[in-house]
């Protein structure tokens, strides 16, 4: 279990990212960003993850300057094209369409800041998924739950038909999921290691 001598704030309004962190043990307070969901185009999309992380902890951090702030940020990178979170169901189906029989690459940057003694550090995990094929029935069937309208990609791979959809997985599960437990452990045991008790 992992224990931390400051404050932990999350600064994600993500369902998914609450209870990933939760399963630590650790006890930590959420704050939203209210970040913009505009993605750079100007930087390779793990490095672009990573940016809107730090951003994201750096609009929150002030209110909590004892405290670490964590933030992350994902998207779904298919053939070098960024599918951010459909606007609609029409667009969650074409997405879905896209995916099905490809492999797309998620990646997942997270972004600790602790003010007090002026440390800001973000990492990037990225994880290959590949879809089986998909029939209209099942792309309709999904984006009518309503779920795949907030995940990037239009799909979460914890949902119900999540499982179903997807023949491999190389890389970090968790990355896919939203944050990245492993490398969220590394980057504190590097450079937090202080704050750890």
């Amino acid at each position: 279990m992992v224990r931390l001598s400051v404050p932990l704030v999350l600064a994600s309004g993500s369902p998914r990212r609450r209870r990933l962190l939760g399963s630590l043990g650790l006890a930590f307070e959420v704050h939203v960003s209210g970040h913009p969901e505009d993605f750079p185009t100007d930087v390779a999309p793990g490095d672009a993850v990573a940016r809107l992380a730090l951003e994201k902890a750096q609009l929150v951090a002030p209110s909590h300057p004892d405290a670490l702030t964590l933030a992350a940020d994902t998207t779904v990178v298919l053939d070098g094209c960024i599918l951010e979170k459909p606007a609609d169901a029409d667009e969650a189906k074409a997405m879905l369409r896209s995916l099905s029989g490809a492999t797309h690459t998620v990646h997942t940057g997270i972004a600790l800041y602790h003010p007090a003694s002026n440390r800001a550090v973000t990492s990037t995990e990225s994880t290959r998924v590949t879809f089986g094929l998909l029939t209209e029935a099942e792309i309709g069937a999904y984006v009518a739950t309503g779920s795949p309208l907030d995940k990037a990609g239009a799909y979460g791979i914890q949902d119900d038909y999540g499982p179903l959809f997807v023949e491999r997985i190389e890389g970090d599960f968790y990355t896919v999921v939203g944050l990245p437990l492993r490398r969220l452990y590394g980057v504190l045991r590097e450079h937090f290691s202080d704050l750890l008790v």
